[in-house]
């Protein structure tokens, strides 16, 4: 190819790219940017400082993100773990309620029907009948749906666990007396629970990973960053030390 025909269309190819940056054309500049990018890594080693600069500035940001996550959960934590390492000094005063009525004659036989033939000489865990449950929801606004009934030959019984308190329903199969009983200890009793994870069901149990998961990130990358500024701050590694010292000291020493 002559000379001059070359060097015109490399002209125009380098035409068609800056026209593609300044033209609203997304082809133009993803060569550009390939062009630009090629260049960098060929022509410009990446030096200690700018690589120092990248960890820090990726660091940074994973640290403030896995913070802002577990800051309200890590409030909560720890004002319950305080609360729980006093249960003793902070006082609960139970408030008992009692709920009683009458199953209807058409909700007693569909559960003599549901009952396991086991019942009748042995107690029998099984899954609450729907027809039960559903009375149980309308009558007494009890979420009864899915769990577990324990049968025995005259009565099945429901316990119903909850965070901060209990429950239960009685069902006599013969009269159809209905006892329903809750226990609340009070929002301390409540939040400690919330800390243990008791009674608390699937989803606290799926955000209790999720909130640990964020902990963890944010504990290593603040790790990792205490390791790039330690050069400046003499007494970084002693307090990290301490840290793992003091604790380890106190189990050994003084928990038998």
């Amino acid at each position: 190819m002559p000379y001059g025909v070359a060097l015109q269309n490399e002209n125009h190819y380098h035409r068609s790219v800056w026209a593609g940056i300044v033209m609203p054309s997304p082809v133009g500049r993803y060569l550009l940017l390939i062009l630009l990018h090629h260049r960098m890594t060929d022509s410009t080693p990446v030096t200690g400082q700018q690589r120092r600069a990248f960890w820090l500035k990726h660091l940074h940001q994973w640290h403030w993100i896995s913070s802002a996550i577990c800051l309200i959960g890590m409030l909560l934590f720890a004002i319950t773990g305080f609360t729980l390492n006093h249960a003793g000094q902070i006082e609960a005063r139970p408030k008992v309620v009692t709920h009683s009525g009458t199953a209807p004659r058409a909700v007693l036989d569909a559960l003599k029907l549901a009952a396991p033939a086991e019942a009748a000489t042995k107690n029998i865990k099984g899954e609450v009948p729907r027809v039960l449950a559903d009375w149980l929801g309308k009558q007494m606004d009890v979420e009864a749906a899915g769990r577990e009934a324990e049968w025995s030959a005259d009565e099945i019984y429901i316990a119903l666990p909850r965070p901060g308190g209990d429950a239960w329903v009685s069902v006599e199969l013969d009269s159809g007396d209905v006892q329903f009983e809750t226990t609340s200890r009070g929002w301390v009793s409540y939040l400690n629970d919330l800390h243990k994870g008791r009674n608390t069901g699937r989803a606290w149990s799926l955000f209790i990973d999720v909130f640990a998961f964020a902990c963890l990130i944010f504990s290593i990358t603040g790790l990792v960053l205490l390791k790039l500024h330690a050069g400046g701050r003499m007494a970084t590694w002693p307090l990290v030390g301490a840290g793992l010292v003091v604790p380890l000291l106190l189990a050994i020493l003084f928990i038998h």
